[in-house]
């Protein structure tokens, strides 16, 4: 989990997380740090000599970039503006919370305003070299401790300017939504959230990346609904960066096939969701949405390290697939633990708790063919009105969904411009709905209508039926008839009823259909 200290510590003794990192290597001026950089990337060497082979290449692989986490109150102060310390362009700073005393006001981890953390920490200042030098910043809102602003602020208006002065006073381009723990499923603060982000879209040009925990599976039934939320909150949002990182495992995991069965895992989930939503994405355009971060190292549960070899196969996967983010927890600890610490599970801020040489994570990360924050080329979506795609049963190649239909397994349906299938038999259940807590959608997403498709055309079944039908005869159980040029059968005694011609005909209806619809699965 992506946490953040409330306080700074007067002294690292006093901190029972810390462990000495390895010695700091001896600053470089820029001059010679640049003609350094050049050298290792004319040679291959390094860390990230794995991906930068595909650095300028079409497609895909052109656009990852990578935007390391800096936990900014935690003590020691990392100083992210030093290169000697931090190769990485991008920063993501972490984590700006509610005041404890004003739940409307920004303060970062709970311990200073942002007047004190520029007196304090030299913050604004750091920001500025940093940007002098041609890198940027991010701004992470949230985090596992501490209380975010959308759920500590009941007040609309104010959290919309808590919101807009972070944004003005740091000139950020791109803001990130780490939403944790209870916020997650805290409904009422993810509207508030997604009305603020809103209205500082309509002010400016603003990217909004939400940073979700996952499991292998994917994002839980929370998470998705977080996401949903914004977009239908009216938000473009960029991207969804997942937290591959403490999942529970009890021994021995290999924690990069768990970062990419969630990853793929994710990737399905928004394919769904978006369709869902009213928008086609192909599948190049929903990797660039979507972003990874490990926890280096000793993750929170003592089982579960993940490795520089790990962070190698990850970056790989990023450039391959073209995830449009990749992060790390944090760079505060991208350091070995002093020596007497290498056999056992160490949970430090402060350094990884694993065998590597110090920035090892970042020189891999740092190769990504990426560029800097908010640069990335690619627009966020508008999830149009659902009401702006009305399905017309002429040009629906299968019936159009109504509520109170009762469907069985494998029914196609159209709904909102998209083909949908029951995966179970279900009544009631909206196709674009989101799963939730009380259980999954039981319609999977096929895919949108085509521009030339019309509507289904039953097969009869049967043959030799010639009746019309007619609402004065009095028809007996297995009479048959021909109703719209279709054959139906009664199911009792009926006089007056119509056979239905919505599809499907209900088990209730006292006509049953002699023909199948395009849509209806075929029982033998």
């Amino acid at each position: 989990m992506l946490t953040d200290r409330a306080a700074p510590l007067a002294d690292p003794l006093l901190d029972p997380d810390w462990q000495e990192p390895e010695a700091p290597v001896h600053r470089l001026s820029w001059l010679r740090l640049s003609f350094l950089l050049l050298l290792v990337a004319a040679l291959g060497a390094g860390g990230f000599a794995a991906v930068t082979h595909l650095r300028d290449t079409s497609g895909p692989t052109a656009k990852s970039w990578a935007v390391p986490y800096v936990d900014v109150t935690l003590t020691p102060t990392f100083e992210f503006q030093d290169p000697a310390l931090n190769p990485a362009n991008s920063v993501a700073l972490a984590f700006v919370v509610a005041d404890p005393e004003d739940g409307c006001a920004p303060s970062w981890g709970g311990a200073y305003t942002p007047d004190e953390a520029a007196a304090s920490l030299e913050l604004d200042r750091r920001i500025s070299q940093l940007r002098a030098a041609g890198g940027d910043i991010m701004l992470s809102v949230g985090g596992l401790t501490n209380t975010e602003l959308a759920v500590a602020c009941t007040d609309q208006a104010r959290l919309t300017d808590a919101y807009r002065q972070l944004v003005k006073r740091y000139e950020i381009s791109t803001l990130d939504l780490d939403i944790e723990g209870t916020a997650v499923a805290d409904l009422a603060s993810l509207k508030r959230r997604a009305a603020a982000l809103k209205d500082l879209q309509a002010e400016r040009s603003l990217d909004v990346w939400l940073t979700l925990p996952v499991s292998p599976d994917g994002l839980t039934a929370d998470g998705l609904t977080a996401v949903r939320t914004t977009l239908e909150g009216g938000v473009a949002l960029r991207g969804v960066n997942i937290m591959t990182m403490d999942y529970g495992s009890e021994k021995d995991p290999d924690m990069l096939a768990l970062a990419t069965s969630a990853l793929n895992s994710t990737h399905k989930q928004l394919t769904d969701l978006y369709a869902r939503l009213g928008v086609q994405l192909t599948s190049p355009q929903v990797w660039s949405r979507i972003g990874a971060t490990p926890m280096i190292g000793q993750n929170d549960v003592d089982a579960e390290r993940f490795t520089v070899d790990d962070a190698r196969g990850l970056a790989e996967f990023a450039v391959d697939k073209g995830l449009g983010r990749v992060s790390m927890w944090s760079l505060n600890r991208d350091a070995p633990c002093r020596s007497t610490f290498t056999n056992v599970v160490v949970h430090s801020n402060t350094c990884s708790g694993v065998s590597q040489e110090a920035l090892a994570f970042s020189k891999v990360f740092v190769g990504l063919p990426g560029g800097a924050v908010g640069s990335s080329g690619r627009e966020s979506v508008v999830i149009p009105t659902q009401a702006a795609t009305p399905d017309d049963p002429a040009t629906s190649p299968y019936p159009v969904w109504r509520l109170t239909a009762q469907y069985v397994r494998g029914y196609k349906v159209v709904w909102h411009g998209t083909v949908y299938e029951a995966k179970w038999a279900n009544t009631g259940a909206d196709p674009t709905a989101a799963g939730d807590a009380a259980g999954p959608n039981p319609w999977s997403v096929i895919g949108p209508v085509g521009p030339n498709e019309s509507a289904p055309s039953p097969s009869p079944t049967v043959t030799g039926v010639t009746t019309e039908w007619s609402p004065e005869t009095v028809y007996g159980r297995g009479d048959r008839v021909l109703f719209n040029g279709l054959p139906y059968q009664a199911r009792w005694s009926t006089t007056g009823d119509a056979p239905s011609t919505e599809y499907p005909i209900s088990p209730d209806d006292p006509w049953a259909p002699l023909f199948i619809v395009p849509g209806e699965p075929v029982t033998n």
